[in-house]
């Protein structure tokens, strides 16, 4: 069954729209069709938090309250969901919800324009009852910036919210909205408007339906990226095919002693997962944009965009990574090293899709990981490297090293690894090796980092490498 409705919460209603505009993004919805002026654009690509609202929807039986940047996602996100403004926090009689009144008494807020983002960056951690400690307010903050308060009584703010422990209007409509929640149709969505269209199936076999007689569609997943042709580009996409409602690519599991995880699983779940298995990895997703942009975001969508600047692109290299790709006919598995044809091009021709990546658990290895940015959160690397190396008495039988930033695409060294396998594990021979990195890669200048500067840090992330794994301890700013 098909509907041409996008139906969500708002203020404790049900509302529908029938054949909204998929181009237009949620915060230009909230501000010019919903009237509510607090959320605002300060960027519109996902970089300063100052639109962040939250999106409450079903995990488990429970609401999950996910900040998002409205700039950068579209009005069909809302399907399914509740949606929750600044001016939402007000109760009916006047009085400010906890994290309102925690901001006014700490004098959190100045000219106020990034304020309401803060706010609800910090409800969505308060209503999810996260640990309130400071590094956890500093993660949940990470993609809202300020250039007045310094940051300190935002945090404090924050902090003083351990004490709250009264319930507040969203406590007392708990059921409420998920029995309307419940209400919401489980229908493939097709939105025709004007000369564009957006479908968002619920199967892959829906999905593979509407490639056919759509062979030249933009894929959502996530959107983080899609979204700027729109708001940067100021183009009009007019076909979208949305992957996130399709369960079966929303999923992690271990297979066969490999990580398999489905394409359209966000960034969040990903990072909460891998710690487990892969620290480092854990550590560079948590740097990876913020809180905001890792709730939407996905793994399958950091892979199919192919930037050469995408964080897990290296660490999926350096850990031999495959992906399972739709075809028109079947199924194809490849090796994400086999991926990537030339600046953001790939193996994917029309009308293919990412389903899965699998990463193998490598349990006698030593896997690490590091992310060089101008800014420790919420930055893109300027350069970006991943080892994962076998080493037995002293000997390097294995050798797995990509960088991101380094060439046109995310590479592996591939001369450098040559040298290392088999060689002793010492400081002469990763000396030796760090020349051999300019073999394997010639980046570029540019606003990021000069290629002096690229490849000197890149020599010196390797020498890092075997220092941390000689000494068995983290050589580390943070």
């Amino acid at each position: 069954m098909n509907t041409n409705k996008v139906q969500f919460i708002f203020e404790n209603k049900l509302i529908e729209l029938d054949n909204p505009d998929p181009n237009q993004t949620l915060l230009n919805f909230i501000r010019e069709e919903l009237k509510k002026t607090g959320t605002k654009e300060g960027c519109a690509e996902g970089g300063c938090g100052a639109c962040t609202v939250v999106l409450g929807e079903m995990e488990n039986k429970k609401i999950k309250y996910k900040a998002v940047n409205a700039c950068i996602s579209f009005t069909p996100i809302l399907h399914g969901k509740q949606l929750i403004v600044v001016e939402n926090l007000v109760s009916k009689n006047g009085s400010y919800h906890p994290v309102q009144e925690a901001i006014v008494k700490y004098h959190a807020s100045q000219c106020g324009f990034c304020t309401p983002g803060f706010v609800m960056s910090i409800f969505a951690m308060y209503k999810n009852k996260n640990n309130k400690d400071e590094d956890n307010i500093k993660e949940a903050i990470s993609g809202n910036l300020c250039r007045c308060t310094g940051y300190r009584p935002i945090i404090d703010a924050a902090k003083s919210l351990k004490k709250q422990t009264k319930s507040d209007e969203f406590d007392r409509n708990n059921l409420k909205v998920i029995k309307l929640l419940k209400k919401i149709n489980n229908k493939n969505i097709i939105i025709k408007h004007k000369n564009k269209k957006y479908f968002a199936p619920k199967t892959v076999n829906e999905l593979k339906k509407i490639i056919q007689q759509n062979p030249n569609p933009n894929f959502l997943s996530g959107g983080t990226d899609l979204s700027l042709m729109v708001t940067k580009s100021r183009q009009e996409i007019k076909d979208i095919i949305s992957l996130n409602n399709i369960k079966e690519l929303n999923f992690i599991k271990i297979i066969n002693n490999e990580i398999n995880i489905g394409a359209t699983t966000p960034l969040i779940k990903v990072e909460k997962f891998i710690s487990k298995y892969y620290p480092d990895f854990h550590n560079i997703l948590r740097r990876y944009g913020s809180v905001q942009i890792r709730n939407v975001g996905t793994i399958g969508g950091n892979i199919a965009t192919a930037s050469p600047i995408g964080d897990t692109l290296p660490l999926l290299l350096s850990l031999n990574s495959r992906i399972l790709i739709q075809t028109k006919k079947k199924n194809k598995e490849i090796f994400l090293k086999d991926f990537f044809t030339g600046y953001r091009k790939t193996r994917l021709k029309k009308g293919e899709f990412i389903k899965s990546i699998i990463i193998p658990i490598y349990k006698n290895h030593k896997f690490k990981a590091y992310k060089i940015s101008k800014r420790f959160d919420d930055d893109i690397s300027s350069v970006c490297a991943s080892f994962n190396f076998k080493i037995k008495n002293q000997k390097i039988e294995d050798a797995i090293i990509a960088f991101g930033g380094m060439s046109e695409i995310p590479k592996r060294a591939a001369k450098c690894e040559k040298f290392l396998i088999n060689s002793k594990f010492s400081v002469d021979i990763f000396e030796k090796a760090k020349n051999i990195l300019k073999q394997d890669f010639h980046p570029i200048d540019d606003m990021r980092a000069s290629k002096k500067y690229r490849l000197e840090v890149a020599e010196n992330l390797l020498l890092k490498f075997f220092l941390e794994t000689k000494l068995n301890k983290l050589i580390r700013v943070n």
